[in-house]
């Protein structure tokens, strides 16, 4: 059996292979519900073979939505929807994750074919954005307010609440997001944290606000359950966050029993320089998992089972999530088992397709 069909146990969770659905923004929801779009979506990669299938960023509150369209979870009354979707995820073989988001100053912005373009306070469908400092994401956009002591405590609440929501809706993976130039990536890095108090200035100031998210979620999150962290491993810019950062922190997210760091990059500067190209960011999550001690995610352009599979065979990472691979191919999983020569279980209703 290659290493990508190979399963994974997760403290009481065990994954059939190492193949997982990247969260990917639908912008398809209305006041941050689930619908048809997300079940179908979702559901249809669960058919597909995939081991974790994670939501898109859903968002702890209103405000922490990156636009008005995105799912969310900081009502009670989002429960029935998502647990429709986690309940055909499990039905179909694969494992149900969420990743809990707070966009911070990227928020208020329009859907990607309606342009991307920051939503002002003013503007129909907009709101004021928050962040550790008065800071645009770029020149001449309306700027975020600086989140003060009790808009703080405000949205470790709203992570507290969303993952007691999702233990309800039966998600049996957690995955902060705290990448991509969202709010707590915001706090992490100096580009973007020029706050003088106890969360900002030094390295373990501006990791603070991470680390006290991941308490109130480990308060309320079942112990036999795993906890994932999305980090942008670097900035691509000078005078920002690290890899050698991402390596440290790594360390302490190991001591405070986190499970896996998903290893992305980028996303918190307008005009950073990145590399693109197959596979850009598994250097990234290799050095974490060997530096740090604690399994990875590699992320970033992996579109063939036999990359997917060198890279675990080489120790690079623990987990290979996709993301737009899957939106061009649902059944990834299975077809690449049978590039690798694997044997899956196929959904008995697609049985009679199976190749032989």
């Amino acid at each position: 059996m290659s290493v990508l069909f190979s399963p994974l146990a997760l403290r009481s969770i065990q994954l059939k292979n190492r193949i997982v659905v990247s969260p990917m923004c639908q912008y398809s929801s209305l006041d941050g519900f689930a619908n048809d779009w997300h079940l179908v979506h979702l559901g249809s990669r669960a058919v597909g073979g995939a081991g974790l299938i994670f939501t898109e960023a859903t968002a702890v509150s209103p405000e922490g939505r990156i636009s008005p369209d995105d799912l969310g979870i900081w009502s009670n009354e989002h429960i029935a929807g998502l647990k429709r979707i986690t309940q055909f995820i499990q039905q179909n073989g694969s494992v149900a994750g969420i990743q809990l988001a707070h966009a911070g100053r990227k928020a208020s912005h329009r859907r990607p074919w309606e342009g991307g373009a920051l939503i002002s306070p003013t503007e129909e469908r907009g709101w004021q954005t928050v962040a550790p400092s008065a800071i645009s994401f770029q020149e001449g956009q309306h700027p975020p307010e600086a989140l003060t002591a009790e808009g703080i405590e405000q949205v470790l609440s709203d992570f507290e609440e969303a993952t007691k929501r999702a233990i309800k809706a039966g998600f049996q993976v957690v995955e902060i997001h705290a990448a991509h130039g969202y709010l707590l990536h915001q706090f992490m890095s100096p580009l973007s944290n020029q706050r003088t108090d106890d969360y900002g200035g030094l390295f373990g100031n501006r990791i603070r606000l991470l680390l006290e998210v991941i308490e109130r979620v480990q308060s309320v999150w079942p112990d036999d359950l795993p906890l994932f962290v999305r980090i942008s491993a670097t900035d691509w810019t000078e005078g920002g966050w690290t890899i050698d950062d991402s390596v440290t922190l790594a360390k302490i997210l190991s001591e405070k029993g986190v499970d896996v760091v998903d290893c992305s990059t980028g996303g918190n500067v307008a005009r950073a320089k990145i590399p693109v190209g197959p596979g850009y960011q598994v250097s990234f999550a290799e050095r974490i998992k060997q530096e740090a001690g604690i399994k990875t995610a590699a992320v970033g352009l992996i579109t063939s089972a036999e990359q997917a599979e060198a890279i675990l065979e080489n120790g690079q990472a623990d987990l290979i999530l996709l993301a737009r691979e899957f939106l061009r191919d649902p059944y990834f999983p299975l077809h690449a088992a049978r590039a690798l020569g694997d044997s899956v279980d196929w959904p008995v209703q697609y049985e009679r397709a199976k190749p032989r």
